[in-house]
């Protein structure tokens, strides 16, 4: 039987933030007999890492992808070098197909993609640093999202798991 991560809340405890979006999104996961995957890039794995830091996670995330170079989106993920060349690896249409990917890879019902400028450098007049595409799927639909955030790398790349991680748990409490 797996662990339920509600178990090893303690009342009154300081939690993390991302931590308690992990524990909500498997409980979530555990209450709907649902698999979620999750297709990075800018936050090179911090969604898959805060899944799995909660104990009894493998009852409901088997794989995530990092893919942060455009070939690795392309190999792994089946993203389109015309796709690629066409949009650049932050925008919708990438992010789209990654999460599409990596759901058919993993066969997981739910997932999220990430795709961004997490910074210092790399930005464009177009597409700034903190400039971050998400896209999440629920095997019927997906829906995408951009999102400009503030701050260095480290705190873009912290805002852009919890976002991911709170897409999934809308989309999970709608079920």
């Amino acid at each position: 039987m797996p662990v339920d991560p509600r178990a090893e809340e303690s009342p009154g405890a300081t939690v993390d933030p991302i931590e308690a979006l992990s524990r909500r999104l498997g409980a979530l996961c555990l209450d709907h007999d649902v698999y979620v995957t999750a297709a990075e890039s800018c936050t090179g794995g911090g969604v898959a890492a805060a899944i799995t830091d909660i104990a009894g996670s493998s009852a409901y995330f088997e794989t995530g992808y990092v893919t942060y170079a455009n070939g690795a989106k392309r190999r792994l993920l089946g993203v389109s070098a015309g796709l690629l060349d066409a949009h650049g690896a932050v925008s919708r249409e990438v992010v789209e197909a990654m999460v599409g990917g990596a759901c058919a890879d993993s066969g997981a019902r739910f997932g999220v993609a990430v795709s961004g400028v997490a910074g210092p450098g790399g930005g464009t007049p177009a597409k700034p640093v903190g400039t971050v595409w998400f896209a999440w799927a629920d095997g019927e639909r997906t829906w995408a999202e951009c999102h400009h955030l503030a701050g260095d790398r480290q705190r873009v790349r912290r805002q852009a798991v919890v976002i991911a991680l709170e897409g999934l748990i809308a989309r999970l409490s709608g079920l």
